[in-house]
């Protein structure tokens, strides 16, 4: 089977082929911030990025009427069980309007569906970031005016927490896993029999600070600096995600970089140190989701290739249950291993209603 992989991001569009799960064609396809100035609206950019996805394929020689489906990074879509869902008009018409936000993800499902209708071929978006299967005691903040919203890292998760089940010869639901996506986000999910029943909203850069941002931060202090008068709502929403964490501090998101200062800067060291401590509080709390019968810890993204980091996390965490490292990311294989485990009739297919 033959599939064609979308993924938009803010400033590029990944896209790849794959021969069941075999990549043969894959291309990240750069936007600048001059093309897409133009566009008012996320989905706006629907022409633009459609015609940059078609002569990429026709460059390439790869015919569309050749393909067994077309798959879609998914975007803010309602809250929804993780798995593989059809992209049907009710899902279209919730990533048009941006129904939970306006995010560069929501244009995978609308141009998947777009060249999959000309093929008359199926269309699928795959564990997208609000997949929500939180237990009813997750849901409470400790007041009603402000709910706790799964929004995490869930392609990768869910992808991660399948292959360390079958690279043990089990299966994702019989176990109790706790995974940490490490990137300029930073998601602690603890999957309970193949479900998500607590993790930290990592789009919000709740929980551990990261690499951008600020994480959980002290509620009065931070209530005071809201009505400080010195800093709009965008100011403090751009404080809390995009420019808190690492970049806060140091101006900087390249952790290699400052990995390398810190030998000779103290306060990097620190901040390192800090980084990695918060992270493992986190691994530690949820544990107690599964009352403490966790199976494994598996950490991955793009952080978890560093040394440094993973260490001083696992000598921290060891205690609960054993520590795997699966640094690094593959969403584009992620996605097609979702659509085909559908097309195999190894998992039914989801409707969005």
């Amino acid at each position: 089977m033959k599939l064609l992989i979308i993924n938009p991001g803010s400033t590029s569009t990944k896209i790849g082929v794959f021969e069941n799960e075999t990549s043969i064609f894959e291309a990240s396809l750069s936007h600048s911030m001059e093309e897409l100035a133009p566009f008012e609206k996320m989905t706006d950019q629907y022409d633009f990025r459609m015609g940059i996805i078609v002569n990429a394929l026709k460059d390439a020689g790869i015919d569309v009427e050749d393909l067994s489906a077309v798959v879609g990074r998914g975007g803010l879509v309602k809250p929804l069980e993780g798995g593989t869902y059809y992209v049907n008009e009710a899902m279209l018409a919730d990533l048009r309007i941006g129904l939970q936000g306006q995010h560069a993800s929501n244009l995978g499902g609308i141009i998947a569906s777009a060249i999959a209708q000309k093929i008359n071929k199926p269309a699928f978006i795959v564990d997208p970031v609000v997949v929500d299967e939180f237990m009813d005691i997750s849901r409470l903040s400790g007041h009603p005016l402000l709910k706790r919203r799964s929004i995490f890292h869930a392609l990768n998760q869910k992808a991660i927490a399948r292959q360390y089940a079958k690279d043990v010869g089990q299966v994702y639901a019989d176990l109790n896993l706790i995974v940490v996506h490490l990137g300029g986000g930073i998601s602690v999910g603890v999957h309970a029999k193949g479900k998500v029943i607590d993790v930290n909203n990592a789009l919000d850069g709740e929980g551990p600070f990261s690499p951008e941002r600020s994480g959980t931060l002290p509620t009065g202090d931070l209530a005071a600096l809201c009505f400080s008068g010195d800093y709009s709502l965008a100011d403090v929403k751009k404080m809390i995600a995009g420019n808190g964490g690492m970049v806060a501090y140091f101006n900087s998101n390249n952790l290699k970089e400052l990995e390398e200062r810190s030998a000779s800067e103290p306060e990097i060291k620190v901040a390192f140190d800090s980084m990695c401590y918060q992270i493992a509080k986190e691994i530690a709390a949820v544990s107690t989701a599964v009352y403490g019968e966790v199976d494994a810890i598996l950490l991955t993204g793009g952080m978890a290739r560093s040394e440094y980091i993973t260490r001083e996390i696992t000598k921290r965490v060891q205690f609960i249950a054993k520590v795997c490292k699966y640094p690094g990311e593959d969403e584009l294989a992620a996605l097609a291993q979702g659509a085909l485990r559908v097309l195999r009739g190894e998992e039914v297919g989801k409707e969005y209603l």
